[in-house]
């Protein structure tokens, strides 16, 4: 590993906490994403984190907003990392080919197949509470038990 790519792991390692303290699994190879992907039963939140200030100062946070506002959880909590782990980014977008690639953003899948996306030209323009409110509203159609 070169000494940026060792600068990057330590600048991105809080970006990556930030979202696996709140319960997401982080797939980081092209292979963890394929299984997962494959075998995953009912519902889903994926997040496709990034290192940008709208990753920081919206998606994130209006993520685990929405998780905290509604009784309507999704069955896996899964992010992959754009710009850092690339292959599993590819393979993970690879799930849902009708969107373009977008980061950061935010995907729920639901009995194989993509049943809500939120953009990133949807997170970068808006407040957090909006982001929040949509996903909370997205979360309680899909992951309604």
């Amino acid at each position: 590993m070169n000494a940026y790519d060792e600068y990057m792991r330590g600048i991105v390692k809080p970006m990556r906490e930030e979202l696996v303290q709140t319960g997401f699994t982080e797939l980081t190879t092209a292979e963890e994403v394929d299984e997962t992907m494959k075998s995953l039963q009912g519902t889903a939140l994926i997040v496709i984190n990034s290192v940008c200030g709208c990753a920081a100062g919206l998606a994130r946070p209006a993520v685990r907003e929405a998780l905290n506002a509604t009784s309507a959880k999704p069955d896996h909590l899964y992010t992959v990392f754009a710009g850092q782990d690339k292959e599993a980014t590819a393979m993970m977008r690879d799930f849902f080919p009708e969107v373009p690639p977008s980061s950061p953003s935010i995907a729920i899948w639901k009995d194989g197949a993509l049943a809500s996306f939120i953009p990133r030209e949807h997170i970068e323009n808006s407040e957090m509470e909006q982001i929040k409110a949509h996903l909370t509203e997205e979360l309680e159609q899909v992951c309604k038990k």
